[in-house]
């Protein structure tokens, strides 16, 4: 990891400035400056909680000079929509497992890598899979073999001038548990993704209700506790599947699970109000419970993590004066500020060294680097969300992404899936 570069003195206004006189002169790779007095356009933006969030529309809106609308939502509602009707958006901001059920239904159109400003700053995450030579790459859709469109429309590894997806936000996930509920059983034990599944937490689990996410979450608790083993766990078959809900089927019935969440404030809830002890969780659920004081860990498992790449994709809807402003607010995402903001819930950006001068040494030290935090540090809620001598669980950004167990990922038996995973759901 390049150690971070040296602070300046410019203030924020100075850079909000700088970033508004660039877009001024039509710096923004592609972007035709917009006339005074002509009507600002409005850019709608579907997408989850997970970046959709108020602070970050009003700083856009600040710099860009537009008007943006954001639709926030559930994962699997949100993709449910986009697929179904590219017209209800311009851009949509998710998870690398959506890229194909969209990109099958025509509801996103290619992205110009020569209208990408900060293109060539992309680190290799999502162009070659690796941070580092040694990285385990993670079974399922890792990012780079989805973002090139190839010559024949499909999506693939080799190197084009187009791409499905703008990287941009992405991180590791796991699940969090309660501290100060850790059954006796397991404490000083390793942590595993088995403690989802395991009988002293009965009663008192959460899982992500998506069947391209929770789903993942269950196979590998099952495959740790040595329920069952699968060939391939990025691609799990049918057969498989059945052994699997069936294990899980049983457990619902059981009550082992005490409820199923659609978003990251449902979540929160879901831990705050002591309904679950542990659950699956995204980092920004965790960093708004430990600045409400609640004992939360986000889990680094010893099986590795479920790894997941944000994407932002172009509808195959948008065109003319409305596709120009979202190719700037594309180039805005990875123009530094949102980076680091992203970076205080624990996300990760794709050219992270733009975002290092909006980040204190303390704060790149830990979120980066995983060093020990040599002062409290606030989320993005300005509460403190890391106290002084913590240390992030997992380590840096390259050791993190070196221990993907697996992608969040469309499989090939993914409608099968689907209909397995509301049966146990509802069972």
């Amino acid at each position: 990891m390049p150690t971070k570069p040296c602070k300046t003195n410019n203030s924020s206004a100075a850079r909000r400035t700088l970033l508004k006189g660039g877009l001024a002169l039509g710096l923004t790779a592609g972007i035709t400056p917009f006339a005074i007095g002509k009507t600002k356009p409005t850019l709608r933006v579907m997408g989850t909680h997970v970046t959709l969030q108020e602070a970050i529309r009003q700083r856009a809106i600040e710099d860009l000079g537009i008007n943006i609308a954001f639709e926030p939502g559930g994962s699997a509602t949100v993709l449910q929509k986009a697929s179904m009707n590219p017209q209800s958006f311009d851009l949509y901001e998710q998870w690398s497992n959506s890229i194909n059920v969209l990109w099958r239904a025509k509801a996103i159109q290619p992205i110009q890598k020569k209208r990408l400003r900060y293109w060539e700053e992309i680190n290799d995450l999502s162009k070659t899979g690796k941070l580092t030579e040694n990285a385990r790459m993670g079974a399922g859709d890792a990012p780079h073999k989805i973002i090139n469109v190839q010559e024949d429309a499909s999506l693939g590894e080799k190197h084009t001038d187009a791409i499905s997806f703008l990287p941009y936000v992405h991180n590791v996930d796991s699940f969090g548990y309660d501290r100060s509920k850790l059954p006796t059983e397991l404490q000083g034990q390793e942590e595993s993704w088995g403690w989802l599944l395991d009988r002293h937490f009965s009663g008192k689990v959460g899982i992500v209700n998506d069947p391209t996410i929770g789903l993942f979450d269950l196979a590998l608790a099952a495959q740790a506790k040595g329920f069952i083993t699968f060939k391939d766990i990025g691609a799990i078959t049918e057969y498989e599947l059945d052994d699997l809900f069936n294990l899980l089927i049983e457990l619902n019935q059981l009550s082992h699970f005490s409820g199923f969440w659609t978003s990251v404030p449902e979540s929160v809830e879901f831990m705050k109000s002591g309904r679950v002890a542990v659950e699956s969780m995204f980092s920004p659920a965790v960093s708004a419970l430990n600045g409400q004081n609640i004992p939360v860990t986000f889990a680094a498992p010893k099986e590795g993590y479920r790894g997941w790449h944000g994407v932002m994709c172009l509808s195959s809807a948008t065109q003319g004066r409305v596709k120009d402003v979202a190719y700037e607010y594309m180039n805005w995402w990875l123009s530094g500020w949102p980076g680091a903001f992203i970076a205080r819930q624990g996300y990760y950006i794709s050219n992270p060294q733009r975002s290092a001068e909006y980040l204190s040494q303390a704060e790149w030290d830990y979120w980066y680097k995983g060093k020990v935090a040599s002062e409290p540090l606030k989320g993005t809620d300005g509460k403190v969300s890391v106290q002084k001598g913590a240390q992030r669980t997992g380590g840096s950004y390259e050791e993190r992404f070196s221990n993907v167990a697996v992608w969040n990922t469309v499989m090939p038996s993914y409608e099968y899936s689907l209909q397995k995973w509301y049966e146990f759901i509802t069972a």
